[in-house]
């Protein structure tokens, strides 16, 4: 599935991308490192566990996929690779949700890319996938990815102490979430409520 509003499209990631996502990745390093996952040492006497390559990244993404346990993206912006986006940790039966994370290329930040990107992402989930909930957990300094979620209309439901491993140590997150029926009409066309003169919509 590939998902499309204005300038801004979400697509699978495709191991053929490596070579742009690996440019967009090296001009940003200074950027995106307070806000990546990083891995916890090991226990004493465990090998250390080493950072995936793209292509080990890649295929496991598409492993999850399959599973239906995750929908992995990348972002274009005006048809280049401009960020990332993956719905995780999908669960059905009698929860149906999942979480998005993101990150985008500082050069487009500020143009509504990320916001138009998780609301396409949100309608799937709800429309066409059948998801009930998606949430968004971010660490509480991370200003610009809170204010993604902010003017999407999430809601800010709490802290989460110590919730995941980023920039080598444990930090706390808040978590923003929103349900299918908070936004009947979708979130994207929400979303171009708040921001008039929006380009339409097209799925391919």
């Amino acid at each position: 599935m590939e998902l499309a509003d204005g300038d801004t499209a979400l697509r699978p990631i495709r191991l053929r991308d490596q070579r742009a996502w690996r440019e967009v990745n090296r001009r940003n390093r200074d950027w995106l490192r307070p806000w990546e996952a990083t891995i916890p040492p090991a226990p004493p006497g465990a090998p250390p566990v080493q950072r995936p390559t793209y292509r080990q990244m890649v295929r496991h993404l598409r492993a999850e996929a399959h599973a239906g346990r995750m929908l992995p993206f990348v972002v274009e912006y005006q048809g280049r690779l401009a960020g990332q986006l993956t719905v995780a940790g999908i669960t059905w039966g009698s929860m149906c949700s999942g979480h998005i994370g993101y990150w985008v290329d500082q050069a487009v930040a500020g143009r509504g890319v990320m916001p138009t990107a998780v609301a396409l992402a949100v309608d799937h989930c709800f429309r066409t996938v059948g998801l009930h909930r998606i949430e968004v957990c971010i660490r509480p300094e991370n200003v610009p990815s809170r204010r993604v979620v902010e003017k999407l209309g999430f809601r800010e439901e709490g802290l989460r102490p110590r919730y995941l491993h980023i920039d080598g140590a444990w930090r706390d997150h808040l978590v923003y979430a929103l349900t299918a029926e908070e936004v009947p009409g979708g979130l994207l066309a929400r979303w171009h409520r708040e921001k008039p003169g929006t380009p339409g919509t097209s799925h391919k």
